[in-house]
């Protein structure tokens, strides 16, 4: 999830704890844990509401700084005929395990066995073969080069291409920069051991 101008500042605040999504299905799930551009935040509840009985009397628009039932909906985006969902949610507090997992250089004989079974899976799985090593390895040369033009290299779908750098960001073999990405001293450390 996404959030713009002052209500990514509530939620990295901490005030705002709710949202009204308009998605063609639900994009979070309940208990899941989500990194947004406001911090990561763990989802409470998600459910669907009709945004014509919205009632300026709900808790729940307040929770989402919104001034009023018209407010929430003249701010939902997307196609009209999508259902409209309310997600609760909390900031989490603390590090992100994926940016301390990153910062690791020194990776132990199991660390090494881990990684490689993990991205043989993920190669395995691939719909266009094994891709991993060969990711990896073209970020490491280009460094802050868009997505689209790696995906490029490649043959590739943007999209798709995206996707599959954010499994190895997961992995925290990556780091996502303002334009393209580079690699986290995991992911030199993991390649160095090639």
């Amino acid at each position: 999830m996404l959030f713009a101008g002052p209500d990514r500042d509530g939620v990295a605040e901490g005030r705002i704890t709710a949202a009204y999504r308009r998605w063609a299905e639900a994009r979070v799930v309940e208990g899941r844990i989500y990194r947004t551009n406001a911090g990561r935040i763990e989802i409470d509840s998600v459910r669907q509401v009709n945004p014509e009985l919205v009632s300026d009397y709900d808790d729940d628009i307040f929770a989402a700084d919104r001034q009023n039932a018209k407010d929430v909906r003249r701010r939902l985006r997307g196609n009209e005929d999508w259902p409209t969902f309310l997600i609760k949610f909390h900031l989490v507090e603390g590090p992100d395990p994926r940016e301390e997992l990153a910062a690791t250089a020194e990776l132990t004989v199991e660390d090494l066995e881990d990684l490689r079974t993990k991205l043989a899976k993920l190669d395995e799985l691939s719909r266009h073969g094994a891709w991993t090593t060969d990711t990896l390895k073209k970020i490491q040369s280009k460094p802050a080069t868009r997505a689209g033009d790696l995906a490029a290299d490649f043959g590739r779908d943007t999209a798709a291409f995206k996707l599959d750098v954010r499994k190895l960001k997961n992995l925290g073999l990556t780091y996502s920069l303002e334009t393209g990405y580079e690699l986290s001293p995991r992911g030199k450390a993991y390649l160095d051991s090639l």
